[in-house]
């Protein structure tokens, strides 16, 4: 009896998992139109503890969540990819933060190394991220990678509300400069 329930129990458990994995990606996280649910309060690079008001840029903020610069292929591709285009965003008057749980020597590690010239956070304790309501819950409390966000960019104006969002499906891929770029400019053109 109890052999069958712990496979009921199993079963009934992937099925949850796999449902949440259905979840479209950008369904995650606050809705565009809505104001962020967090002050964004983190540490930067340089240790210095940084809020909405000291990241937005004229015209707003580009927020990257990412899973880690320490262990995640992914995610340094993706930063060093912005990293060569960040200037595409700044240019437009958005500031650029990317924003993991790492702690704050990996994120120090990460910058030392590959410098790549916009503000990257640390969210030790994934507040930023629940808040978001973006956190991979596939992960349990045990496992390294616990807290990690499932990658997505919002644009956020400067009065916090979230004017678009981009995501992939998975991990594995991420929204390239061109989409933010051309999400901005779409941005742009409405307000005109």
């Amino acid at each position: 009896m109890r052999i069958a329930l712990m496979v009921v129990f199993l079963v009934f458990s992937a099925q949850l998992a796999l449902a949440k994995d259905d979840v479209a990606p950008t369904d995650r996280g606050p809705a565009v139109g809505s104001v962020i649910p967090s002050d964004l309060a983190s540490i930067d690079q340089y240790g210095m503890a940084r809020n909405f008001e000291t990241l937005t840029g004229e015209n707003g903020l580009v927020l990257v969540f990412f899973r880690s610069a320490k262990w995640c292929p992914f995610c340094k591709r993706q930063l060093m990819s912005i990293a060569k285009e960040a200037d595409k965003i700044t240019s437009r008057g958005y500031n650029l933060a990317a924003l993991s749980y790492d702690s704050l020597d990996d994120i120090k590690r990460y910058v030392d190394e590959h410098k790549p010239g916009f503000t990257m956070l640390s969210d030790r304790h994934s507040k930023v991220i629940d808040a978001f309501g973006i956190r991979n819950e596939k992960y349990g409390k045990m496992h390294f990678a616990n807290g990690v966000p499932h990658p997505m960019i919002f644009i956020i104006s400067p009065q916090k509300v979230v004017m678009a969002k981009l995501a992939e499906k998975g991990y594995k891929n991420r929204p390239p400069v061109s989409a933010v770029v051309e999400a901005i400019d779409a941005l742009s053109a409405s307000r005109e």
